[in-house]
């Protein structure tokens, strides 16, 4: 699931706010640390709505998000993002995955390198390809 994201700033100050979750928002010195911060936010906001009972709408489109007159989207200066909603639930499944042998032995070299497990590495450079799309175009 992805919310849309307005990210506006300049020079070291750069902030995302998600306009369909109410005071739900992320900032950082530059644009990506902003979003990276608005996908940890977006997390902990779902988690902690959900863990009250409260379901969480569907994220609207970005075409609905940015004609919303209440959201005033100034294109001239803002730029829509895709901010992934990462739900950590603090419990570990294994999970079965096949790959080619030669793949699995360079992931096996790159975690040993950086001082990873295998498992540790997979997740972190899938966590990545999934926040990539929140990237700015």
């Amino acid at each position: 699931m992805y919310f849309v994201g307005i990210l506006d700033g300049d020079g070291d100050t750069w902030g995302v706010r998600i306009p369909d979750l109410p005071g739900c928002c992320g900032g950082g010195p530059t644009a990506e640390a902003a979003i990276a911060d608005a996908t940890s936010a977006v997390g902990e906001w779902v988690a902690a709505v959900r863990s009250k009972g409260v379901a969480i709408r569907t994220p609207r489109l970005r075409s609905d998000v940015v004609s919303d007159p209440e959201v005033a989207f100034d294109a001239a200066t803002e730029s829509v993002v895709m901010v992934p909603a990462i739900i950590e639930t603090g419990r570990s499944v294994k999970a079965n995955i096949s790959l080619d042998a030669g793949q699995l032995a360079a992931i096996d070299d790159e975690a040993r390198r950086r001082g990873l497990t295998r498992s540790t590495f997979i997740v972190s450079a899938a966590l990545a390809q999934i926040t990539r799309l929140a990237e700015p175009a």
